[in-house]
């Protein structure tokens, strides 16, 4: 690592070597300038005899003389130091103000030039790497804007077409026909109610409310939840968890993550299918896994999971999902600390694997 240089440090040597300076040039000019003074002084004693008042005269002319080429010498060594301190500081913070003015003004692509490593120029990378997370920021929101646009114009195309094949007599509005509009509300509703979380969860304001539960009472809880969708498509639903779980989370978000989890496997797992839930320590960490007899997912997909909007096999109609859940789940996890992982096989199932910190004390 390279070291750090105080700029703080490096002024205050460079103003004690200032009047360090001063006050041995000043020393030195008065020396010489009395010693010529004095010798020619002698010299004219010798010659001429002249009287005492001589003395003073050349007296007077040493001090003057001296207080002369102090003024000069000063003002040389004042310029020079106010032309290092104008270029090492002030003209790097008036490029900074130019900078952070043209950022405000929408472009978030130019950068300060850094040189060095004092605090001026942690100062200039701090503004680069603002600029950098902006930049960042504003693509994400453009792209999520395209993102939320491409979904909500299949589910209103459709529902344009249907409304439209009614109002000219093409179709009669039967159950069947309903019940696919109903469909595609119920997947727009989905939608908006995705993108408001995420949304949430990217917030800056965004905080956990943690406290000490019990996971295995929060994964009995999303479970009640959904075990009667499981029933109705004809998937068994089994929790593993003989002992307490202690964590420090939140208990709402990890009911949001569980049931996100949850349904992702009633979607990939077939009639007949099984989904297994566990949890359980391991060391420091607290291990949740959700397992299912689903399709499965090749590992392309596996790596692109949790990308927003991102749909595994591309199966938007098919399951009627909007993407986000896997990203919501991500951004809960790792806002506790922990992390998720995918492990997948097409034919044979996905196991999705949540690490949770536990409590940093005895569990009871």
């Amino acid at each position: 690592m390279v070291p750090f240089e105080s700029l703080r440090t490096r002024l205050t040597a460079l103003f004690l070597a200032v009047a360090a300076g001063s006050a041995l040039m000043t020393g030195l000019i008065v020396l010489v300038e009395a010693h010529f003074h004095f010798q020619m002084y002698e010299r004219q004693i010798k010659e001429g005899g002249y009287a005492v008042h001589v003395l003073n005269v050349h007296l007077e002319q040493a001090l003057q003389q001296s207080v002369g080429w102090t003024s000069i010498g000063m003002v040389i060594l004042a310029g020079a130091v106010s032309v290092y301190v104008a270029r090492r500081i002030a003209g790097p913070l008036v490029e900074m103000t130019r900078t952070a003015g043209r950022m405000a003004a929408g472009e978030l692509d130019v950068r300060v030039a850094v040189a060095g490593r004092d605090e001026v120029a942690e100062l200039g990378r701090a503004l680069n790497h603002l600029a950098e997370s902006l930049a960042r920021q504003e693509d994400s929101r453009k792209t999520m804007t395209a993102d939320i646009a491409h979904e909500l114009r299949t589910p209103l195309a459709t529902l344009k077409s249907h409304l439209e094949a009614f109002l000219d007599g093409v179709w009669e509005p039967d159950a069947v026909r309903l019940r696919g509009c109903y469909e595609e509300i119920e997947r727009l509703i989905r939608l908006v109610r995705d993108v408001e979380a995420l949304a949430e969860l990217e917030a800056p304001s965004f905080r956990l409310q943690p406290t000490r539960v019990n996971l295995c009472e929060v994964l009995g809880r999303a479970l009640a939840l959904y075990r009667p969708s499981y029933f109705q498509k004809g998937v068994d639903l089994e929790l593993e968890c003989t002992e307490p779980v202690w964590a420090e989370a939140d208990p709402e978000r990890l009911t949001q993550v569980f049931t996100n989890l949850l349904s992702n496997a009633l979607k990939a797992t077939p009639q007949g299918g099984k989904v297994t839930v566990s949890a359980g320590n391991a060391g420091v960490w607290r291990v949740i896994r959700v397992r299912d007899t689903g399709r499965g997912m090749p590992p392309q997909e596996v790596t692109r999971a949790f990308e927003r909007f991102y749909q595994v096999g591309q199966g938007r109609s098919r399951d009627g999902g909007s993407g986000i859940g896997l990203t919501i789940v991500k951004r809960i996890v790792d806002a506790h600390g922990g992390r998720v992982q995918i492990h997948s096989e097409l034919g044979k199932g996905t196991v999705v694997r949540v690490d949770l910190p536990g409590c940093g004390r005895d569990d009871e």
